[in-house]
């Protein structure tokens, strides 16, 4: 919904925030935000002032490994991201250019999904 790319001294959960506006700015109409357990209270703090529901998706204590409910959206977003060779590694200069090239490797992904050759 929302492409943030940010330097790395920028911490995920101050840049969560960041992306949570601007998808709000995008889609007005948005109700509710997810995420794990590391963005609990910076997320609670803008989806208040935003008037935004938060489910936050706890870590799941057991023996052996589970996997963690929507999480998998997450990563199955980046393995997409991944098949694309100009992002498989770190080629741009410029957030914002990286944040294009998002977006276009995400757009290729689905017209190619169209099946319409």
């Amino acid at each position: 919904m929302h492409v943030k790319v940010h330097a790395a001294n920028i911490h995920d959960t101050v840049a969560g925030c960041e992306v949570i506006r601007g998808a709000i700015k995008k889609y007005p109409s948005l109700k509710g935000v997810t995420g794990d357990a590391g963005y609990r209270k910076t997320f609670e703090e803008v989806a208040a002032a935003l008037d935004l529901t938060v489910e936050i998706v706890e870590r799941i204590i057991g023996a052996g490994w589970m996997i963690l409910p929507k999480r998998w959206r997450v990563e199955r977003t980046f393995a997409w991201m991944g098949g694309s060779r100009r992002l498989s590694k770190d080629y741009e200069i410029s957030t914002g250019s990286m944040e294009n090239m998002i977006i276009v490797s995400h757009v290729a992904t689905l017209l190619n999904r169209l099946e319409i050759y």
